[in-house]
């Protein structure tokens, strides 16, 4: 076959197509993605890969589903990295400052290195948001943060040890719960869902054939 690239999946050298995804290629290799990615049933960010060229010293982050193969890619996927998930309730905290201190502390101990951002797979300013988690300004941390997809590549580069995504993830809904304008349009709906207002339109779309439902959700009115 022409066009293809030589990669090392967990240190077995294979070749597959140029083009394809590092996603892709696994599989074409002959593993079988089950579970865990977003889009193999699973959760977005749970494909997120190391990998290094070689030759080059350079250590990379990306996420497996969107970047594609290169010739001579030692790749090393990370499934789950380790988190640090504070337990809370949203209902008994407020938007203060003094919350991050008391759940995430360890955002204090930033060196300002950089090393979140660089590594991160989606582009984003990580040590400015985590700057902003600091000063309690939770609606800029959670608009920097919006397309986080928790796949914990910039933690796993952090000397501090700091749990980003979470951090994020608590900024988000303190900005919510507290700090965003209530959205009435959507207190209404979820109102007539808890009154059973859509229980037959849901009870006919589960009946549907799987290709006659993504018709239809291909077809769907989009409000403005």
């Amino acid at each position: 076959m022409e066009n293809m690239v030589n990669v090392y999946l967990f240190g077995k050298r294979y070749q597959v197509p140029a083009g394809l995804t590092i996603m892709t290629a696994m599989e074409y290799a002959g593993y079988e993605l089950v579970r865990g990615c977003g889009c193999r049933n699973g959760f977005c960010g749970a494909c997120a890969t190391i990998y290094r060229i070689k030759g080059e010293s350079a250590l990379h982050g990306c996420l497996a589903c969107q970047t594609e193969v290169q010739e001579g890619m030692y790749v090393a996927t990370l499934p789950f990295f380790p988190l640090e998930k504070r337990v809370y309730d949203i209902e008994q905290i407020k938007p203060t400052e003094q919350i991050m201190m008391q759940l995430y502390p360890e955002i204090y101990s930033c060196i300002g290195c950089n090393a979140c951002t660089k590594a991160c797979t989606q582009e984003l300013n990580v040590m400015q948001y985590i700057a902003y988690a600091q000063r309690g300004e939770y609606e800029k941390c959670a608009e920097e943060s919006f397309d986080c997809v928790m796949c914990g590549v910039c933690s796993s580069r952090c000397p501090a040890g700091i749990s980003h995504p979470q951090v994020a993830m608590l900024a988000r809904r303190l900005n919510g719960k507290y700090i965003a304008p209530e959205c009435g349009h959507l207190s209404d709906r979820v109102k007539e869902i808890d009154e059973g207002a859509f229980n037959e339109l849901i009870e006919s779309l589960m009946q549907k054939p799987v290709e006659e439902m993504k018709e239809l959700y291909n077809n769907r009115d989009i409000e403005q």
